[in-house]
């Protein structure tokens, strides 16, 4: 019987490793579990195509009137409508965003599943920046996508309607999707960024409450502003919360000189003026400690 001897000096070819993506893959876990992510702004974005369609008769009428006007606000006529569908969504987006966070470090205690996750080779750190990710970034990329589609529809039903009458042209030559794209993608970086405080917060009383989280995350914010009133007589706080909220536009965008604040040219976008505030990075640092915080919570939380 013979045999082969294999030479020792001869290195031992392995079987090729698949590196495992954790964080990757809890990513795509949170988006599994959680449809209503992108669900919610799909179906309002079609309310809103059906609402143009059913108020399309009407479209002509109001296009000839906003012709008659000067070009600032001619202009600004016809991209009202856009505007208020990518309001509409964007709204709808931190509304899904908010009860996704309250949800998502509850639902595991809630159901017991956090016993199985904790079985698996994949940190508490991992998993919490993993569903932090999803407000941050995932649902960012998500309502961009929906809404610059949503606005060519809007688009192209609008040629459609004013084919008969001539005026098919004046949407294209009023409403610049690509600048109004890249405009909205901005927003859409800066603004999560802005409200990553809120986000953490949300995610640490998720982790912390045995149940009523929305309860828990809201009563303390109005308990503060009370005590606050009532005793001093200010209302600091209530400001903070309203700056945390809404005041990401006045740091992002230039308003001198106009009226109303309207995003309407690339220009106006002053990333710089935004990276070099002290409330974006005061923010973020409040922030990573409420993510910390949610971290070593779930470390020692058990199912409810």
């Amino acid at each position: 019987m013979s045999s082969i001897e294999q030479d020792p000096n001869q290195p031992v070819a392995s079987a090729p490793k698949s590196a495992t993506k954790p964080f990757y893959w809890s990513v795509r876990k949170e988006l599994w579990e959680n449809r209503s992510l992108y669900i919610a702004p799909v179906m309002v974005a079609a309310v809103v195509l059906l609402g143009m369609i059913a108020s399309s008769r009407h479209l002509p009428k109001l296009r000839q009137n906003a012709l008659l006007l000067d070009p600032v606000h001619r202009r600004a006529a016809i991209e009202m409508p856009y505007d208020i569908a990518a309001m509409v969504i964007l709204v709808t987006a931190f509304i899904v965003a908010v009860f996704y966070c309250l949800d998502a470090l509850h639902s595991e205690r809630r159901d017991r599943s956090i016993l199985f996750w904790k079985s698996l080779p994949v940190s508490d750190l991992t998993t919490v920046l993993s569903k932090a990710t999803i407000p941050l970034v995932v649902l960012p990329a998500v309502v961009f996508g929906i809404i610059v589609i949503t606005q060519f529809i809007m688009m192209l039903i609008s040629s459609v309607v004013l084919m008969p009458s001539g005026l098919s042209g004046t949407t294209w030559a009023n409403y610049n999707l690509f600048q109004q794209s890249i405009i909205l993608l901005y927003s859409l970086v800066v603004l999560p960024l802005w409200q990553a405080p809120i986000y953490g917060w949300l995610l640490l009383v998720s982790g912390w409450a045995r149940r009523a989280t929305f309860l828990w995350a809201v009563l303390p914010l109005i308990m503060i502003q009370i005590f606050e009133k009532i005793t001093f007589g200010t209302s600091y706080f209530t400001s903070l919360l309203r700056h945390r909220l809404t005041g990401f536009a006045a740091e992002a965008f230039d308003f001198h000189g106009r009226s109303h604040p309207v995003v309407d040219s690339l220009s106006q976008l002053t990333a710089t003026r935004y990276l070099t505030s002290s409330g974006l990075w005061l923010g973020l640092v409040v922030a990573a400690v409420f993510i910390f915080a949610a971290v070593r919570l779930r470390r020692y939380q058990g199912p409810i």
